[in-house]
């Protein structure tokens, strides 16, 4: 990367090696600033901790499903209770498998778009995403009307 003044970038230039040819890809609304490969870099680095953190806890649930799973029947003489309560945990515990997914799902996808040079456009209207909204969600793949929409439907 062409030294910009930018700060440390701890390893950002080699998982993405053409992110300031990217960065000039990114859409930005009328009024605002283009995007740096500062806050670009502050974004990436909080989503590819985010992915860590969000791997580290899929990995334990999935044990816990596992074990889960694996002890259901266990224990002669339980009660009905039990088996409700039992199968009311590893309900929940698949909830939050699920949920654990789809996150890390959407920090790769997110990942992608800025790799892609994609980063702040809706996928539905193809206008930019306020840069405030992506920084504050930066998963946000609609801008802020066709999120509404989306959500009246």
């Amino acid at each position: 990367m062409a030294n910009t003044g930018a700060k440390e970038h701890s390893g950002i230039e080699e998982l993405f090696p053409d992110l300031e040819q990217n960065i000039a890809q990114f859409p930005v609304r009328e009024g605002e600033e283009p995007w740096t490969v500062d806050e670009v870099v502050e974004i990436v680095s909080a989503l590819l901790e985010e992915q860590t953190r969000l791997e580290a806890e899929l990995a334990a649930a999935d044990a816990e499903l596992s074990e889960l799973l694996r002890n259901s029947g266990d224990g002669s003489g339980d009660d009905q209770a039990d088996y409700g309560s039992s199968a009311l945990e590893r309900e929940q515990e698949l909830t939050f498998l699920n949920n654990t997914r789809d996150l890390l799902e959407q920090n790769k996808r997110a990942l992608a778009r800025v790799s892609a040079g994609t980063f702040g456009r809706c996928e539905s209207c193809s206008q930019p995403i306020a840069k405030a909204r992506q920084e504050a969600f930066p998963r946000a793949t609609l801008c802020v009307e066709c999120k509404q929409k989306e959500e009246r439907r």
